[in-house]
């Protein structure tokens, strides 16, 4: 998961699928806080910048960062004048201090190795008076991975499941510890409510590799079985060319 090399390899993949998901959420979140012309607006591990788009689009001075230079180019290349992409670490924001008024991770600081650093990174460039803002899945998880650990657990009961998630994404799942991490990174009164929406996952090009490639788990089920998972998934969608996984976010909004 922190690998950008890795991200990179995806980054057109994520633009074709995962984009067009988060968006919805995305767009949510944005919804949370007043934007305009003059909020300057940073987005933490941007993707291909599902959120950075929705808040240039409303106006906003939006500087897009994330470790994956190909995500970057592809948030650049919507040549916008008021937002900037630049590849950066979001454990170490090469960035001032208050600089800020709105800081966002949309699903983003819950995959980092240091996701407490994340967090008190964001915390260190809002300014005060400003807002945060982060969209982390359920403890499950969402989408392909969430489905994967469905099939698994119905398949093999018996076995041991491990889920593979990211440490941030098993702890921030949690609306209690989501608030009280936003707390501890230098954020108050946060505020924390949940989303659901269908990831459409698109049987008719069903490449389960890069789907379900992402999840440690997966390689750690022998062709036999993986064959069964993907036997099961085609079952679930019952010739549907879409096959609708519901996937529930939590958004929490908090003040500096």
């Amino acid at each position: 998961m922190n690998d950008p090399d890795r991200w990179n390899d995806l980054a057109h993949h994520y633009e074709a699928t995962a984009h067009p998901f988060t968006a919805a959420f995305a767009e949510a979140a944005l919804a949370r806080v007043a934007i305009g012309p003059q909020t300057r607006l940073l987005d933490v591990a941007t993707g291909t910048g599902a959120l950075a788009l929705a808040a240039a689009w409303a106006g906003a001075q939006v500087l897009a960062t994330d470790f994956s230079s190909a995500m970057v180019a592809r948030v650049a290349a919507h040549d916008m004048p008021n937002l900037e992409a630049r590849t950066m670490d979001g454990q170490a924001l090469d960035l001032a201090d208050a600089s800020f008024d709105a800081v966002f991770s949309i699903f983003g600081v819950m995959l980092f190795a240091d996701w407490r650093k994340g967090l008190s990174e964001m915390a260190r460039v809002t300014r005060p008076g400003g807002h945060g803002v982060v969209a982390t899945w359920q403890s499950e998880g969402a989408a392909t991975h969430l489905l994967l650990s469905q099939v698994v657990r119905s398949l093999f009961p018996e076995r041991d499941w491990r889920s593979g998630l990211p440490e941030g994404l098993t702890v921030l799942g949690d609306p209690e510890r989501l608030a009280a991490e936003m707390v501890a990174a230098g954020f108050s009164a946060p505020r924390i409510e949940t989303m659901t929406h269908d990831y459409p996952l698109r049987m008719t090009d069903l490449d389960p590799q890069t789907q379900f490639g992402l999840s440690e788990d997966w390689a750690l089920l022998g062709a036999h079985d993986q064959q069964a998972v993907i036997d099961e998934v085609y079952r679930r969608a019952a010739g549907r060319e879409i096959l609708p996984v519901p996937s529930t976010a939590l958004i929490g909004v908090a003040l500096r």
